[in-house]
């Protein structure tokens, strides 16, 4: 979520400095026609987005990685669950009778594995999700770097 938010944060100012530096570029080398210019412009706008989209993708998979490595921690501890168990109004009907604390203290273990199973689900799921991010552009981004290389060597 920070990697997104400081993308978000940077990413204009980088557009900005790319678009900067094409026109410099461009103003260098009058020669050139102003078709293409803007076939260079193009080049190197969906180079960047393509490249920010594979490093997004890496980061995204490298975080995900570390909640599958080491789920966070379940942030609810034993006397909060009993508390709120003992509290609660409606009572199953399997747990009509109460409960001792050792079966209480059970189900509070089960639903603490049962947090980490879903997070380390979460955490498949957005690394599958994430791979995404890095094969659907990067096949775009080396097709279009290929195409700068023919450009600059004609």
């Amino acid at each position: 979520m920070i990697g997104f938010s400081l993308l978000v944060t940077f990413l204009p100012v980088v557009i900005i400095i790319l678009v900067i530096f094409a026109i410099v570029n461009a103003t260098k080398n009058k020669e050139m026609g102003d078709e293409a210019v803007i076939r260079h412009l193009y080049t190197y706008l969906v180079l960047f987005a393509t490249l920010m989209m594979v490093i997004g993708g890496g980061i995204s998979i490298f975080m995900a990685a570390a909640d599958l490595v080491s789920p966070p921690s379940y942030y609810q501890s034993f006397e909060d669950y009993k508390q709120i168990y003992h509290d609660r109004k409606e009572v199953p009907v399997e747990d009509s009778k109460k409960l001792t604390d050792e079966e209480i203290r059970a189900k509070f273990d089960q639903a603490v594995a049962d947090e980490k199973n879903r997070t380390r689900e979460r955490a498949k799921n957005q690394i599958i999700k994430s791979l995404g991010f890095i094969i659907i552009p990067l096949p775009v981004f080396f097709y279009f770097n290929n195409m700068r290389k023919r450009q600059s060597d004609i």
